[in-house]
């Protein structure tokens, strides 16, 4: 088979080219130079050119159809924009974010296929049912800080929200709550509104719901039913802090990680109400008026994984006694506890830190060795307990004691030697007076890095300071001289804090600073 090159030549598949005096009429434009062509026949061609444009087309061949993706004349090749509310903005076509623009009415005209719906921060009052049910496919819906009302919220209004799982309703003037939320929900957060009241629907029967904040509400027990989150097995975040209870709702879900009660008036656990929680791992009951009747030994005992517990600005007079084991954080600050029973913290040597602060410890509360059973213990706080001496025989890797404001007027040699492992120790606002503080009350501090020791009755530097210090706080107290000796070796003291003392500048001795190669100097250390 013979086969033509581009140009004619053999080996390509294209046809030769055809003469200049062959060529169909509609190719003739101009012949070489084999001699000027004749104008009556170009004329004649040209007629004939004409009457074929005119003529209608044949139809195309099969196969060679249409392409409908391909633009036309007056046709973009761009997508149709995707319709938007005015003034909103839509990133995507799934999202539409209406934030912040002061709307009063819901808007219209909102995609049907929007799964992310923002109008946060308006002025909406309510929710047009006939709206909001044409948007079957969101998961995501937030309103809040708007002015909806209960009466802006038909009972229906979200029965058509199949799918949604995120709904964000706080900060809105809601005095119930919804009496139904659909099946398909994982966080709801009705917070900081008015409620009083929830319904057996409003957050039952989710199997996937996860978090439910209703903390600053007005809810009481009587407002929260017993079925409350019947098959609701996965929640594992509940916050009802800020509310009107007056004792721990008994029908919360078995599920729980996460219990957010404080800022009620609760003066009482019932028996029981916190017998299912087996994997609650925090608990906050701190701004109550639990007193030592309202708990008793059962309380707490089935916490098996609970690891950060708040008692704090509460009323109660003694530790609780069974306390979890698992316990890391225990928060007792603010009550009125007068006696520290070691029976009461024997086995819990996980305990991290132990808040103590502001109750009425007085010179006996808290016997020797009364701590010495938790060995993990990191952090102790027991300012503003009118402690007139220091606690002894604490536990042995304490790495802070902080007990400011209380009555402590000495330090013995041996008082801190239990406590090698301190890095921090704050005697701020007691009563210690140079005389009374040993030369060696210090020695065995070698990872001490911060000594508060601001607000006592010192009119000289304490002997023996560890070589660790990096800060040394000594502001309020009555010194008079500063000499070198005391400061000698103090290499990595980056922070030294005299103000409020009676030092001038003759009382400082020369050579002092040349002590303190890595003192910061900053104004209103000296005055």
């Amino acid at each position: 088979m013979v086969r033509w090159g581009r140009g004619g030549s053999e080996g390509s598949a294209w046809p030769p080219s055809p003469p200049c005096g062959d060529a169909p009429v509609a190719m003739v434009t101009r012949c070489p130079a084999w001699g000027h062509p004749d104008p009556w026949l170009n004329s004649q061609r040209l007629s004939l050119l004409l009457l074929l444009l005119l003529l209608p087309g044949p139809s195309p061949a099969l196969g060679m159809e249409e392409d409908a993706s391909f633009p036309h004349l007056g046709e973009s090749s761009q997508p149709p924009p995707r319709a938007c509310p005015p003034r909103c903005s839509c990133p995507r076509a799934d999202t539409v974010d209406c934030d912040g623009l002061e709307l009063r009415v819901f808007p219209d005209n909102i995609t049907r296929a929007a799964q992310h719906l923002s109008l946060q921060n308006n002025q909406l009052q309510e929710l047009p049912y006939n709206e909001l049910s044409r948007l079957s496919d969101l998961r995501t819906l937030n309103l809040h800080n708007n002015l909806i009302s209960s009466e802006g919220l038909p009972d229906e209004a979200f029965e058509s929200l199949t799918q949604l799982q995120h709904i964000y309703v706080a900060h809105n003037r809601l005095s119930v709550a919804p009496q139904f939320l659909p099946r398909s929900l994982r966080v709801a957060d009705l917070a900081a509104n008015e409620v009083t009241e929830i319904f057996p629907l409003t957050f039952g029967e989710k199997p996937a719901l996860r978090s439910v904040y209703l903390h600053n509400n007005q809810l009481s027990n009587a407002g929260l039913p017993p079925d409350a989150f019947r098959g609701s097995e996965a929640v594992a975040t509940l916050s009802l802090s800020s509310n009107r209870l007056s004792y721990v709702p008994p029908s919360l879900p078995p599920s729980l990680e996460r219990l957010h009660l404080q800022n009620n008036i609760i003066s009482k656990v019932p028996r029981g109400a916190l017998s299912r929680q087996t994997h609650l791992r925090e608990l906050y009951l701190q701004h109550n008026q639990l007193t030592d009747s309202g708990l008793d030994a059962t309380t707490f005992s089935k916490l098996h994984r609970l690891e950060y517990l708040d008692l704090s600005h509460n009323q109660l007079a003694t530790v609780p006694a069974g306390l979890p084991h698992t316990l890391a954080v225990l928060h007792l600050g603010r009550n009125r506890i007068r006696w520290v029973e070691a029976a009461r913290l024997r086995g819990m040597r996980g305990l991290r830190y132990l808040l103590l602060q502001h109750n009425q410890l007085g010179a006996t509360g808290l016997p020797a060795r009364a701590l010495r059973p938790l060995r993990g213990l990191h952090t102790l706080h027991l300012y503003g307990n009118g402690l007139d001496r220091m606690p002894q025989a604490l536990p042995r890797h304490l790495r802070s004691l902080v007990l400011p404001h209380n009555h402590v007027t000495m330090l013995g040699a041996r008082d801190l030697a239990a406590t090698p492992g301190l890095a921090e120790l704050n005697l701020a606002y007691n009563h210690l007076a140079s005389a009374r503080v040993h030369r060696r009350a210090f020695r065995r501090l070698r990872a001490l890095r911060s000594l508060d020791l601001a607000g006592n009755q010192l009119t000289q530097l304490p002997a023996g300071l560890p070589a660790s210090l990096n800060t040394l706080r000594l502001q309020r107290n009555q010194l008079r001289v500063l000499e070198p000796e005391p400061l000698a070796g103090l290499d990595q003291l980056q922070e030294l804090s005299l103000a409020h003392n009676r030092l001038r500048v003759g009382d400082i001795g020369p050579g002092t600073w040349h002590e303190l190669p890595a003192l910061q100097v900053r104004g209103g250390l000296v005055s």
